[in-house]
């Protein structure tokens, strides 16, 4: 539905604002950019890589709301057309910029990826607790954290795996930075898991579709408590940051994939005028 048919009120168009693992990341990369996403939302080209990525994404969690035996690969490969209509559906904008070759071929992809998928593990063989979960938890400081998890796996005896699927494949200058924004992404889970369900999740399981790797990662309490902490601290810079608008640009290699240049100080550009941190502006939902 369309902003032209349905008038909404302005409390029921800001939420309380929140960290999420996205937009930690972006801060820790660079509190320009968080501010250009986070707080002036403008607008960013959605590449083929993010679009193959969620039609693949729906697919899997497509996949896994059938019961187990039906999971077969065939199966499979017949989710990627719904798959792809869902998200059409959800972003009209972003499947109107894909030529119908370009559509096929991303489709294409999108089977390849999955076909993938069944060397690295056997979704016939277990049931997961839940797919694209949404999580929400304050923290004890006031910090809400905000995301959706690909999957969640409990067993019978109780133990949790945090599982994210990953369809891209960094830039090898940006590879390692790539990794390390993954793990930190899944950290992020594990404190939330731990906080809204007081459950310390037993593995972290990082499924890279196109590399064909699985990385598994044990977190340990102290280690998230830690973490817990790093969280606490970027949410205070952001929100002394919020108060001011002072969201200074950080450059490094990672400007090359940035949209932003023309509003980027470190390009020659200006920012938009700050519009204030979100609570300022408007009421909160």
């Amino acid at each position: 539905m369309d902003d032209e048919q349905i008038t909404v009120p302005p409390a029921a168009r800001v939420r309380r604002p929140a960290l999420s693992p996205s937009r930690a990341s972006d801060f820790k990369q660079c509190p320009l950019l968080y501010r250009f996403r986070a707080i002036d939302r403008l607008p960013e080209p959605s590449s083929t890589a993010q679009v193959r990525g969620s039609v693949v994404h729906a697919a899997l969690e497509q996949l896994y709301a059938l019961p187990a035996a039906e999971r077969d690969p065939a199966t499979a490969l017949s989710l990627v057309g719904p798959a792809w209509e869902r998200v059409a559906g959800e972003r009209p904008e972003v499947a109107a910029g894909f030529a119908p070759e370009m559509q096929a071929e991303l489709l294409e992809q999108a089977r390849r990826l999955l076909s993938g998928y069944y060397r690295l593990e056997d979704p016939t063989r277990f049931d997961p607790q839940s797919c694209e979960q949404h999580v929400e938890v304050e923290l004890a400081d006031g910090t809400l954290l905000r995301g959706f998890v690909d999957r969640i796996d409990v067993a019978k005896t109780g133990e949790m795996r945090v599982v994210d699927y990953k369809t891209g494949k960094a830039p090898p200058a940006a590879r390692a930075v790539a990794e390390a924004k993954a793990m930190f992404q899944m950290k992020f889970y594990a404190v939330a898991l731990l906080r809204s369900r007081n459950v310390l999740p037993a593995r972290l399981r990082l499924i890279y579709l196109t590399d064909g790797q699985v990385l598994d990662y044990t977190p340990d309490l102290d280690e998230l408590e830690r973490f817990e902490k790093t969280l606490m601290a970027m949410w205070r810079a952001i929100l002394a940051a919020g108060r001011t608008g002072d969201f200074r640009p950080s450059p490094s290699r990672l400007c090359d994939w940035c949209a932003h240049h023309e509003f980027c100080p470190v390009f020659g550009g200006t920012p938009p005028p700050y519009p204030g941190w979100p609570e300022m502006t408007e009421p909160a939902a």
